[in-house]
């Protein structure tokens, strides 16, 4: 099996650089991706041209807003789309849809201190610009090294083919296994794999163009996975009922300060595809507002709809 040994970045990361390879062996029922020829080309899937995920994202900014007593949090909130055709080119849409008070209460707070439309300062004096009103947002190609278009896939830093997408593991323990020596491969520390692989696990839900065999595969590893555990049945925020995992991702400590980061995520296990992944932080053992991050993903699967500005919701 041959894997790419130099690292990539996700999908949507600009000036990717040539890699090189080495052969590894692995078990004899493994996939080999790079070696095996296909015995037939693959076109676009009857169901659409596009792979095409939408998302919408809800973030706290990590600063407070207002003057004197008159102090609010606000939630800024952006749309991200994104395109992928057979043949590995895509294109990413963005969209930020303004900020909006994260409570009641600090809507009545925001309210209280006039309710501005604009800032160009926190109430702290840091400068800011932030708005209400929704972007224009932009639209284009997705490009890698020397500015030209991608053509392939990126998955646990490895460049795949859509013919080699379609032929991932569709078994849990063996798919688990292939991205755990990909991620090896591409210099991973040892004590990091099992995070990497819980976040391309996930991944492999909703980003990239895998059948629904190989999403199942990856649902059921995540869920065996170190720090998962099930919440059973749960909604999101459309209301929405899927399965729930609670990833516990572990302590990080920088100086004196504890980092906790949990990440809940629900999936719709008839069509198998991510619904919605909410990251919670806590900082010395209090919630830390500012790398809290709700994710609601939209829309998943195949369309003809070409790329565009993404619509407001």
């Amino acid at each position: 099996m041959k894997f790419v040994t130099t690292p990539l970045r996700p999908l949507i990361a600009l000036g990717l650089a040539a890699a090189g390879v080495i052969t590894l062996s692995g078990p004899p029922d493994m996939p080999d991706l790079r070696l095996v020829a296909a015995t037939r080309s693959v076109t676009a899937p009857a169901e659409g041209a596009y792979w095409h995920t939408r998302t919408l994202s809800k973030t706290t900014h990590p600063r407070q807003l207002g003057h004197g007593a008159n102090r609010y949090w606000m939630e800024e909130q952006e749309l991200v789309e994104e395109w992928a055709s057979p043949d590995g080119r895509a294109w990413f849409g963005y969209r930020p849809l303004g900020v909006r008070p994260k409570s009641p209460a600090d809507e009545k707070a925001w309210r209280r201190d006039g309710s501005p439309a604009k800032w160009n300062r926190t109430a702290e004096g840091t400068v800011v610009s932030l708005s209400t009103e929704p972007d224009k947002g932009r639209v284009g190609p997705v490009r890698g090294a020397k500015g030209l278009p991608v053509t392939t896939f990126f998955l646990d830093e490895q460049r795949l083919t859509y013919e080699e997408l379609q032929r991932l593991p569709a078994d849990p323990a063996r798919l688990k296994t292939w991205l755990g020596e990909a991620a090896r491969v591409a210099k991973t520390p040892d004590g990091a794999v099992d995070g990497y692989l819980t976040y391309t696990l996930s991944s492999l839900l909703h980003k990239l163009p895998v059948p629904k065999e190989v999403r199942t595969a990856a649902y059921q590893a995540l869920s065996t996975m170190p720090g998962v555990r099930s919440l059973g049945k749960v909604k999101d925020a459309r209301g929405r009922t899927g399965e729930g995992l609670s990833i516990d991702h572990g302590q990080t400590r920088q100086k004196k300060d504890t980092y906790t980061d949990k990440t809940e995520v629900i999936v719709d296990t008839d069509a198998m595809v991510l619904l919605a992944s909410d990251l919670t932080t806590t900082l010395n053992g209090k919630p830390f507002p500012s790398r809290t991050t709700t994710t609601t993903v939209l829309q998943v699967g195949w369309t003809d709809d070409k790329p565009s500005v993404p619509a407001l919701p």
